[in-house]
Formats: C-alpha cells, sequence, structure tokens
C-alpha cells in the first residue's frame, strides 16, 4: 500500500462531496460538500492544498457513473470533462476515475434515518464521496495496484 493523503470526490449536478483518508490509507472520512458552479475546482484544489503537509496529497480518486452494466452515458462523459479540468488544475497530484456504481445508494442506505432534506442531501454527497475513496483504497490494499484508470490532464474534452 502506497502511503500519503488522498482525496476522494463524489462529482455531482448540484454538489461535490469531498473525502480524505489517512495518510496510511486505512480509512476515509467526511470533508466538504461543495456546490457545483463557479468557483467548484478552486475550491476543491484549496481543500488538497491544505492537505500540503511535506508529503502532500498522493492523488485524487474520483468516481466515474456507470451504469449498472457498465456502460457510460452521459453523465460518465460529463464526469471525464470534468475530471480533466480538475486534473488540470491540481497536476502534478495524479487524478484516477473510479467505478462509483450503487455508491450514492450504499450512502443513503447509511443515512436513511438520520437527516431530512437538504443537509441530508449535503451530507449523502460527502459519505458517497467516503465510499468511492474507500473502496479504492480497499481494492488497493488487495490487488496492490493503484486503483481505476489515470487521467491525462493533456487531453483535449470533447464538446458536442
Amino acid at each position: 500500500m502506497r502511503h500519503g493523503v488522498r482525496l476522494g470526490i463524489d462529482p455531482g449536478d448540484a454538489r461535490i462531496g469531498v473525502a480524505r483518508s489517512d495518510p496510511s490509507g486505512v480509512l476515509a472520512t467526511p470533508v466538504e460538500t461543495v456546490r457545483r458552479g463557479k468557483g467548484d475546482l478552486r475550491r476543491i484544489h484549496q481543500l488538497l492544498q491544505a492537505e500540503g503537509d511535506s508529503s502532500g496529497v498522493l492523488e485524487v480518486v474520483m468516481g466515474l457513473p456507470r451504469s449498472l452494466g457498465g456502460g457510460e452515458g452521459p453523465a460518465a462523459l460529463k464526469t471525464r470533462e470534468l475530471a480533466v479540468r480538475l486534473a488540470r488544475r491540481i497536476a502534478p497530484v495524479p487524478l484516477r476515475l473510479v467505478d462509483e456504481r450503487l455508491t450514492t445508494v450504499t450512502a443513503e442506505a447509511m443515512l436513511r434515518d438520520q437527516r431530512k432534506g437538504a443537509k441530508r442531501r449535503a451530507v449523502v454527497d460527502q459519505v458517497a464521496a467516503v465510499v468511492i475513496l474507500q473502496q479504492a483504497l480497499d481494492a488497493e490494499r488487495a490487488t496492490g495496484t493503484p486503483p481505476g484508470e489515470l487521467v491525462d490532464p493533456t487531453h483535449e474534452e470533447t464538446h458536442d
């Protein structure tokens, strides 16, 4: 297992959940929910920089929404475009995309009776980021290899 803090990102249309791991890569914890829109990538970069002790952040892990069958639709395309923009902003820190199927469902189930309304939605985004990051940490521990797919910050975005 590589040593270093990782940030986990759950990208949504309205909010972005952010989580972090401990330096040993054992446990993911919630950090913040960032409102989507102007300044969202800047805020994520600030959160990354706040972790910047002598070792800094090892990598950022972002959930990629796939269909239950594993395919990619419009939401995955939007996430890939966001990932490239964020990768450019945080370079040289690497960004990896990992399968996030059912993470929001898992987060909702974990919070079912705890909160209601807008506060719950904000917490759900953070918990989904925790689930994404924890799955990535567990996968790396099990396989010995970094999770997901590395995002190339030099990749050209496509707009249809």
